[in-house]
C-alpha cells in the first residue's frame, strides 16, 4: 500500500501508481485518509457496483452485526428458509 499527501503532490496520479500492480493508492489530506485507488483488473461490473452501494453496503454491516451477536443459520436451516420464500 502507498500513501501520498495530496497537498504534495505534483504529477498526475498515474505516475503514483506506477509499480503498485494489485496493491492500493491511499490519498491523503491533512494527514487523514480522504480517497482510495484501488485495482479493477479482476472485478466484474456488477460486483464493483455493489461494493459502492450504500444500501447493499447497509445489508452487509447488519449481516456482520447479527453474526457477532451470534444470530446465523446452518445450512440446512438457510435452505428450508429459501424454500419457504419460494413457496409463498
Amino acid at each position: 500500500m502507498k500513501t501520498l499527501a495530496i497537498e504534495t503532490a505534483t504529477q498526475p496520479l498515474h505516475i503514483y501508481m506506477q509499480g503498485l500492480d494489485d496493491d492500493m493508492l491511499i490519498l491523503t489530506s491533512n494527514d487523514k485518509p480522504t480517497y482510495v485507488v484501488i485495482p479493477i483488473k479482476n472485478v466484474d461490473k456488477e460486483s464493483l457496483a455493489l461494493s459502492t452501494n450504500p444500501e447493499f453496503r447497509q445489508i452487509i454491516e447488519r449481516s456482520r452485526k447479527e453474526i457477532r451477536c451470534g444470530q446465523k443459520l446452518s445450512l440446512d436451516e438457510m435452505k428450508q428458509e429459501v424454500v419457504a420464500m419460494r413457496d409463498m
